[in-house]
């Protein structure tokens, strides 16, 4: 049976495979390999550094990688940039909006850009108002909006040319939580149409909103899966406790290993260790409390998180 290739309009939206990328002697992205699939909402979580805002760059064709393939909607790169482009939509983490312009002039600039004209142009801006809930809002100039209005003409400004992969770095940056809600309101509500989005984000809620999250350290993914898949790869409960000398959290950490005979860690100016089952963290709390009183300023048991699995992955906090 003769094998099917895969074409533009059905390979993943974004494959990279061992891609590197440098800055001189300074490693930026290191043997990062993954898949975002079609119609998926898919974060990149990392701290600073980590890599995520190069990977970004790389696939929205602004840098070229060093090393390894990256493709994306079928396209290679470096050599495919243009038709890569031609697909892509994309926020970027500061707004690109020309404030003097209105909120219709702007999008009907963005649909010149990508040859659109007419009734088929116009029909565009509409759909796109109407997605965002900026049509009442269309005649207004840009530097008249708040930063969650702002946000939402970007974002339709970003989907007028139906584009298959929508790539955003940071997007939230500087938005209160409720227009931050909106905006993962409306990515969510791409994956219907089977619009891809790629997310930056260094917020573990907006991780937990996606499908799937590559956790990046250090240029390299140490983490993939679904939220819910890499919460579940650590059982049990985590306690976290706060000593009331910073400088003392390595001797409270020891000697609360001793105490209960567990393992414990120094992370981030706390003391932080893991029950194997869940509803133990109760127990555990009362007893440290009791024994170790004098020592501790705070004390909270929960379920993993996303940043205990980047802790238990790179043995740091996001910070």
């Amino acid at each position: 049976m003769t094998e099917m290739l895969a074409t533009p309009d059905t390979a993943p939206p974004v494959e990279v495979d061992g891609l590197c990328r440098s800055y001189g002697e300074r490693v930026a992205l290191d043997g990062v390999t993954l898949t975002v699939r079609s119609g998926e909402l898919f974060g990149l979580l990392g701290p600073n550094g980590s890599g995520k805002t190069t990977l970004f760059r790389v696939v929205s064709t602004l840098i070229a990688p060093s090393g390894g393939s990256a493709r994306v909607l079928g396209h290679e790169l470096p050599s495919e940039s243009i038709a890569v482009r031609r697909g892509i939509g994309v926020v970027f983490q500061s707004t690109s909006l020309d404030v003097h312009l209105t909120v219709r002039e702007n999008l009907v600039h963005q649909g010149h850009l990508y040859g659109l004209r007419g009734a088929k142009l116009a029909d565009a801006v509409e759909r796109e108002l109407e997605r965002v809930g900026m049509t009442e809002r269309a005649r207004d100039r840009v530097g008249e909006l708040s930063g969650g209005q702002k946000r939402r003409v970007e974002l339709a400004k970003g989907l007028l040319h139906g584009p298959r992969l929508l790539l955003l770095d940071e997007p939230t940056n500087g938005l209160d939580p409720a227009a931050r809600r909106d905006l993962w309101d409306h990515l969510s509500s791409l994956r219907a149409e089977g619009v891809a989005s790629l997310v930056t984000t260094h917020l573990m809620e907006e991780a937990e909103r996606c499908d799937r999250v590559a956790i990046l350290d250090r240029g390299r993914v140490v983490a993939l899966g679904t939220p819910h898949e890499l919460r579940s790869e650590l059982p049990g409960e985590v306690v976290t406790i706060e000593p009331r000398a910073a400088d003392r959290v390595d001797t409270l950490r020891d000697a609360i290993a001793r105490a209960f005979e567990v393992e414990a860690q120094s992370v981030g100016g706390v003391v932080r260790l893991r029950t194997s089952e869940t509803g133990a963290g109760a127990g555990l709390v009362t007893r440290i409390l009791a024994d170790f009183d004098s020592d501790v300023a705070s004390v909270a048991v929960g379920r993993p998180t996303l940043e205990d699995v980047f802790i238990e992955r790179t043995g740091r906090t996001f910070a």
